[in-house]
């Protein structure tokens, strides 16, 4: 017989958010996998989908590595009510070397802008959160883009009559 007591409320693996906004406001050209020093409460917030990564940002630490400003994570409900918890605190980002040099100098060139843009439970669940290396669009360039989203979205519905 099968188990069917399941907590749907909790996500174990898959997508918890995801930034929209950034393929719009940045060229992106690179992307990596990096992993996120969290503490056992974040983790436990993350499983429950209280996360939010659309304001975030990468920038580099005096000791060679990464960490991710202004992403939140909500308080977990059970959790000890006088621990602190700082929502938007500056966590590490958990990258190799290689990945860390390619990107503080792709964060040194001109332009350049380190955005988280999905964070996610991998296969073995683990919160992974995938970034890239975009640079600002003008708006000429988001214009280009509207426009080939709204023809994409005529052409469908075109093909969509014609069957």
């Amino acid at each position: 017989m099968k188990n069917i007591m399941t907590k749907p409320h909790f996500i174990s693996k898959g997508l918890i958010s995801e930034n929209r906004k950034a393929p719009f406001l940045y060229t992106i050209t690179d992307t990596f996998e990096a992993g996120l020093a969290l503490n056992g409460d974040e983790v436990k917030s993350l499983r429950k989908g209280q996360a939010s990564i659309s304001d975030g940002f990468a920038t580099p630490t005096d000791t060679n590595s990464f960490v991710i400003n202004n992403i939140s994570i909500g308080k977990y409900d059970s959790s000890n009510p006088f621990a602190p918890h700082d929502e938007k605190r500056p966590r590490p980002l958990l990258l190799n070397r290689v990945q860390i040099k390619y990107l503080i100098g792709a964060y040194h060139r001109k332009g350049a802008t380190i955005v988280p843009l999905k964070l996610y439970f991998n296969e073995r669940g683990l919160a992974k959160l995938l970034i890239g290396v975009g640079f600002g669009k003008r708006q000429v360039d988001k214009r280009e883009t509207i426009k080939q989203r709204e023809w994409d979205r005529d052409k469908a519905r075109i093909l969509k009559l014609r069957r």
